[in-house]
């Protein structure tokens, strides 16, 4: 018989698991709610909705869906008492609560909408020479890639990509990057900043950023994490000791916070380097007046009053913990149980389909909430192979529309180093049960697409432009390769 989640979650807990902290470990704490189906109650998904991607966009609790409202009506009650003198009290009270999971001071932290904001104000932000670069992985994510490339467009900077596939070591992730920040050094450039994940969003695989971020201060390269799937999902309680030069992370994906809410943390050393949040707003200062400023109050002061826009996600945050902290049985809980559950969830479903789930030898990049494993469908100019290469978009169009359509699911499906893949999200409100109906669900629809059910799907033009978007958003192959063949 498989061993219980609950008893591995303790394992991981109490011996195995690797800790960035100084807390003492105790037994977890038993949920008020049991953790699987049972706590799906306490989320307001749809009586047949199976949620299988979390880490997309992640989902907020009934309990705090309530409270959000509440804030909302005591806001419209009362608009300009509200924000002018109760916003920024509780955005005060927000960025206290969340701060010691960063383990930083509260007046390090800021709110801003989402992850690709943050690394926006970053990059924006900063100054560039001729020569200066941006360094970054071939599998940053897209907008982040995006902005880089803007900023290419309109500043002396220019980006150079790592080229990382997945599977590979941490060690060899490393020196890939030291390798390329001293070979723009010798060609007499500067690597002015470097982005990376904590998680990469596909596939679903951890990042050694601690070190990354190590590398980046010996080289004397600033270090921009990005954090979208940290707070919540990873314990990032020793971010504040690694010392990253910035990092911005999601309360909205894995901290049961409304949609948008992310953390920006730039530590007391580096917040002269902020001038303005995006966009400009109120408080921004011209350098005359600035330089009168305490750096730090005028940090804080940028993002209080960013336009007119909706900041109740930002301040429900102390709700969403203490959601954590009095039903769910604390951060640990929740980190552990979602943790085993990804690994046990997908070596039961790499076993249903006969193929294998994303692992370095070490098991470093599977040390987090995803697992991504192989689909049953072969792809190449093979006699025997179910497609070819021009097939992929259509066939990730094929299996995302009839999830939705037909099983009343979504299963982020995506083509990788030559194969398809599903990235599963374990979460406090799945169990094994439910990778198991996604195995079943998916092995069904490979059999379908084997037998070239998707060749049925329109013709049109509004379908072509369909599919070629899933293609573009779903082929990472392709991604990389743009990647490499734009800088």
């Amino acid at each position: 018989m498989p061993t219980p989640l609950r008893e591995i979650a303790n394992e991981e807990h109490t011996s195995t698991a690797p800790s960035h902290s100084s807390h003492n470990h105790a037994p977890l704490r038993e949920p008020t709610t049991p953790f699987g189906r049972p706590m799906r109650s306490l989320f307001p998904f749809a009586p047949t909705y199976t949620p299988l991607n979390h880490g997309s966009y992640g989902t907020v609790p009934l309990a705090i869906l309530s409270h959000r409202e509440r804030l909302l009506r005591e806001y419209e009650s009362r608009e300009c008492i509200f924000k002018q003198f109760t916003l920024p009290k509780l955005l005060a009270e927000s960025r206290a609560a969340v701060a010691p999971l960063l383990g930083a001071a509260t007046d390090e932290v800021v709110f801003v909408n989402n992850a690709t904001t943050g690394v926006n104000t970053v990059l924006r932000n900063l100054v560039y020479e001729r020569g200066d670069v941006i360094v970054y992985p071939t599998s940053i994510y897209p907008a982040c890639l995006n902005t880089v490339r803007f900023l290419e467009e309109t500043t002396a900077v220019r980006g150079v990509g790592v080229d990382v596939v997945y599977p590979v070591e941490d060690e060899e992730v490393v020196e890939r990057f030291r390798a390329v920040v001293e070979r723009v050094v010798r060609k007499g450039g500067r690597v002015r900043v470097a982005v990376f994940d904590t998680i990469v969003s596909g596939p679903g695989v951890r990042v050694p950023w601690e070190r990354l971020v190590g590398v980046c201060r010996e080289l004397g390269v600033l270090s921009l994490v990005d954090g979208a799937h940290a707070v919540g999902h990873l314990d990032m309680r020793h971010t504040g000791a690694v010392r990253p030069d910035f990092l911005v992370t999601n309360c909205h994906k894995w901290l049961y916070a409304p949609r948008g809410c992310a953390v920006l943390y730039v530590p007391f050393a580096n917040q002269h380097l902020i001038t303005t949040c995006l966009p400009t707003s109120h408080g921004y200062k011209p350098p005359s007046v600035r330089k009168l400023l305490p750096t730090t109050a005028y940090f804080v002061n940028l993002f209080v009053d960013v336009s007119t826009a909706d900041s109740t996600p930002f301040i429900c945050v102390p709700a969403a913990l203490k959601f954590r902290e009095d039903v769910c049985g604390g951060e640990e809980a929740i980190l552990a149980y979602n943790h085993a559950l990804a690994y046990e969830g997908g070596n039961r479903v790499a076993q249903m389909f006969g193929t294998e789930v994303l692992d370095d030898r070490s098991g470093s990049i599977r040390k987090c909430g995803f697992a991504n494993v192989k689909l049953p469908l072969s792809v190449g100019t093979r006699e025997g192979d179910d497609l070819k290469s021009e097939d992929v978009g259509r066939v990730l169009l094929f299996i995302y529309r009839t999830a939705a359509r037909e099983f009343d699911t979504y299963m982020q499906t995506f083509f990788y180093a030559g194969c398809f893949w599903t990235r599963f999200s374990a979460q406090i409100y799945l169990e094994m049960a439910d990778f198991e109906w996604a195995a079943s669900t998916l092995l069904g629809l490979c059999e379908r697409v084997k037998k070239g059910e998707w060749r049925a799907m329109g013709a049109g033009a509004e379908e072509e432009e369909e599919w070629r978007a899933v293609a573009e958003e779903s082929n990472y192959d392709e991604r990389r390769k743009g990647v490499l063949e734009g800088q």
